[in-house]
């Protein structure tokens, strides 16, 4: 039986995949949720020992997911590690010096990760000020709407980008064979 469960919440499939085979085997039972909904559920339902946590997801963002763990004295207390290809995007939302998660940049290789983890796990157990909930302003409904507008394109563009990703890969790959 795994003594750990840890939560991989990631639109990516590969991702989830990469973090589930880097850990030690036998330690670790990885959960999984595709998108923030769904991994809001599964903190929930299961109560993970840690958190990886994509900052860009479809349908809740990982800025949304963070802001609904913080907010919530028992979810704080769970080791977060925030994971983005861009921090200039988080730190955009989040200022550093990251106190009380952990972050890494995608993608990684496995002795960062285990870091990662190790620090992350290092930074939940530091005590927090009462107020340690992120400061947010109130948004109006119409900036709300044009923001989800925005995030959906954004997924939209993710999506292609990935599957060009894909195509170049599978492109040099073709190449490399002729070139034999």
């Amino acid at each position: 039986m795994a003594s750990q469960k840890i939560l991989v919440i990631d639109d990516s499939r590969v991702i989830r995949n990469m973090v589930r085979d880097m850990l030690p085997k036998g330690n670790f039972q990885v959960l999984e949720a595709k998108d923030g909904v769904e991994g809001i559920n599964c903190i929930r339902q299961e109560r993970p020992n840690l958190i990886m946590l994509d900052f860009l997801l479809p349908r809740m963002s990982g800025w949304e997911v963070f802001q609904q763990i913080q907010s919530q004295a028992d979810l704080q207390k769970i080791p977060l590690v925030l994971m983005s290809g861009r921090r200039e995007e988080v730190t955009e939302k989040i200022p550093e010096p990251f106190e009380y998660f952990e972050f890494i940049e995608k993608p990684f290789e496995q002795k960062e990760l285990i870091e990662a983890i190790k620090s992350a796990y290092a930074k939940s157990r530091l005590p927090r000020a009462v107020s340690a909930a992120p400061q947010t302003t109130a948004m109006p409904a119409a900036a709300s709407g044009d923001l989800e507008a925005m995030n959906q394109k954004i997924e939209k563009m993710q999506a292609e980008i990935d599957l060009l990703k894909k195509q170049l890969a599978q492109l040099l790959a073709f190449v490399k064979q002729k070139l034999k």
